[in-house]
Order: structure tokens, then C-alpha cells, then sequence
């Protein structure tokens, strides 16, 4: 079985990628320093597959640590999930961003340098479009970022390009993700951030199982459907997928490829309430609050490149994101306890 290092594994999307990585044959070693998730994730993990995960407690601004790692185990690829990732508290914190992002990522690749492993699937995001000129968003879009937490997603892009271009050794495959949500369908596994949610989907469930009095929706003035704002939602599950077939396409790769994982479908917040509250039957209380910093109006994926290169494309629709949500949060309505 291949090795994988999964940095920032225990996280919503590295959990749900775990299981699709065992499900294909692949052995997953996690690296998390458990900041923004739960060591409890790994058991449910296991539960569901079957087998035992191996995992480092580290931080990846650690570099002797990592090192440790890659001493440990013989890694065929890397998939590095590990970095904070809210954009309002980038905006207050830029400094701590940076340095957990970018100064944590250059830690990884130069460790990766140093042991000769160099295929790697960077968890980048939509946020290095900025504010789209043209929708849906193709992967040759200008890019630029409203936010610190964009802005680190995209100096860690420029930094793989060059490292790329500077020793054709490297397969690096930069997806960007437009907005997860959704859990897996065991109810098990799903998103549990500490504190109030920054992302949406979360925020509603928590709102509808009862931890959380009411959403708030920020802004409902952009130039959108509604005036609330526009995303390409995905599922986890689909997107876990996708860092399957990456590592199936990374074998072949060369050089620094970027490829947008989404639907294609833009869907508005308030749409987004609508479809949880009718497929889950739910009532979702909520208070227009004013714009977020840093936010944008409207961001949806062309998701042609993945189907091109990779052979995947979405499968589940908003209604199953909403159903698996309300699942996993009903099903363990104070998160991983």
C-alpha cells in the first residue's frame, strides 16, 4: 500500500479524504496538531473503514517534526490540508495567517526536498480569484485576494509554481475548492468547527439542531438573485473524491497544474436555507447582518478541467449536501463528544 502523508488530516475535508483514501487502496498517515478538529474523527474513521489510522501529533510549523515523519515512513505523495482557514479571522489576525500558511507550507516542501518526495496535492481555494471579472471562474482567471486568507493561498500557488519551474523533479496538483459542505452519509463524519461557525453550512445546522438561537446572514445587498451572496457549493464527499483521482493524475503530472473542484452552480445564501429547511424539514431562524470583510458577491466554478484531466466531476446535488448535513448534526448535535 502507498504511503500518504495527510496534513491536517483530522480537519472536515482531510477526514472525509481519509475514507476515500483507504476505500482506494492507499494508506493515510495523518499529521494534525488538532487546533481546529478532534482526535475522536480518527476513531469514527476507523469505525467506518476498518482500519486503524496512523497518526502524528504535530504542527507543521514544527520542522523537526516533520522531519521525524519523513524519516518514519516511506511517503509516495503528499495532500497538505493543514492551515487556518476563516476569512474574517484573517483579517484581524494577518500575521498569524501568514506564518501558520505560508512560513508552515515552505516547512513541508522543504522536507519534502530533503527526502525526494515531491508529488504533491495542495489544498488551495476559489479565494485566489479575489472578485471574479467573468462567471463561472476557469483556471486561467486572473488571480488576486481580498483577504489574508486568500492572500496566503495564493503566495503558497506562486511559491509551487517556482519551486516547480526550478526542478522538473516536482508533480504538484493545486485544487481549488469552492465551498464544501455536506457530511458522509454514515452520519459519522462532518464539519465541527470550535466557536461559532464561520462557514454557512455549519452555522445553519447548529441554528436547527438548537446550539445556535439564529443565522446570520451577511449582507443582502450584493448585485445578486437575492442580495445575499452567491457560492458553488460541493459536496465533501465529492470533493474527498477528487483528491483520489488527483493522486491517480499527479503519477503523470509535470510541473504545477491548478484545477478548480465545483459544480458549476451558483446558489444563494437565502436559496441555500430554503433547500436545508426543505429537505430536512427544519425551520432556520435568521437576521440580516451587514457584509462580512473581505467577502464577495458571487463566485461559481467552471469544473471543466476536472472532468479533462482527473475524470471527475460532482455527483451530489445541493438536497443530498443539505439531507448528509442535517444527518451528521442531529446525529451528534455537540460535535465530536
Amino acid at each position: 500500500m502507498q504511503k500518504i502523508l495527510v496534513t491536517g488530516g483530522a480537519g472536515y475535508i482531510g477526514s472525509h479524504t481519509l475514507v476515500e483514501l483507504l476505500d482506494a487502496g492507499f494508506m493515510p498517515v495523518v499529521y494534525d496538531n488538532f487546533s481546529n478538529s478532534q482526535p475522536q474523527v480518527l476513531d469514527r474513521v476507523a469505525q467506518l473503514t476498518g482500519h486503524q489510522i496512523i497518526c502524528i501529533k504535530a504542527d507543521i510549523l514544527d520542522k523537526a517534526a516533520l522531519q521525524q515523519a519523513f524519516h518514519a515512513h516511506d511517503f509516495y505523495a503528499v495532500i497538505h490540508f493543514a492551515g487556518l482557514k476563516a476569512v474574517g479571522e484573517s483579517v484581524a489576525k494577518p500575521l498569524w495567517y501568514y506564518q501558520n500558511n505560508v512560513t508552515g507550507t515552505l516547512n513541508l516542501l522543504e522536507v519534502m526536498a530533503a527526502h525526494d518526495v515531491k508529488r504533491l496535492i495542495f489544498s488551495s481555494s476559489a479565494t485566489v480569484y479575489g472578485d471574479p471579472q467573468t462567471l463561472p471562474i476557469d483556471e486561467h482567471a486572473p488571480r488576486s485576494a481580498t483577504n489574508p486568507y486568500g492572500q496566503t493561498k495564493l503566495t503558497i500557488e506562486y511559491i509551487l509554481a517556482d519551486l516547480a519551474k526550478s526542478d522538473p523533479a516536482w508533480q504538484i496538483v493545486s485544487l481549488r475548492y469552492f465551498n464544501p459542505i455536506g457530511a458522509h452519509a454514515s452520519g459519522q463524519i462532518g464539519e465541527n468547527p470550535n466557536g461559532i461557525p464561520n462557514n454557512l453550512m455549519p452555522y445553519i445546522s447548529q441554528v436547527a439542531v438548537g446550539r445556535l438561537p439564529q443565522l446570520q446572514v451577511f449582507g443582502d445587498d450584493y448585485d445578486t438573485v437575492d442580495g445575499t451572496g452567491v457560492r458553488d457549493y460541493i459536496h465533501v464527499v465529492d470533493l474527498a473524491k477528487g483528491h483520489v483521482a488527483a493522486l491517480a493524475y499527479v503519477k503523470h503530472a509535470q510541473g504545477f497544474t491548478p484545477i478548480n473542484l465545483g459544480t458549476g452552480q451558483g446558489t444563494s445564501v437565502k436559496q441555500l436555507i430554503d433547500a436545508f429547511e426543505n429537505a430536512t424539514g427544519q425551520t432556520v431562524p435568521y437576521v440580516i447582518a451587514p457584509r462580512r470583510a473581505g467577502d464577495i458577491a458571487s463566485c461559481y466554478a467552471s469544473a471543466d478541467k476536472a472532468k479533462q484531466l482527473l475524470h471527475w466531476q460532482a455527483m451530489l446535488d445541493i438536497a443530498d449536501m443539505c439531507r448528509d448535513s442535517w444527518r451528521w448534526q442531529s446525529s451528534n448535535p455537540q460535535g465530536y463528544v
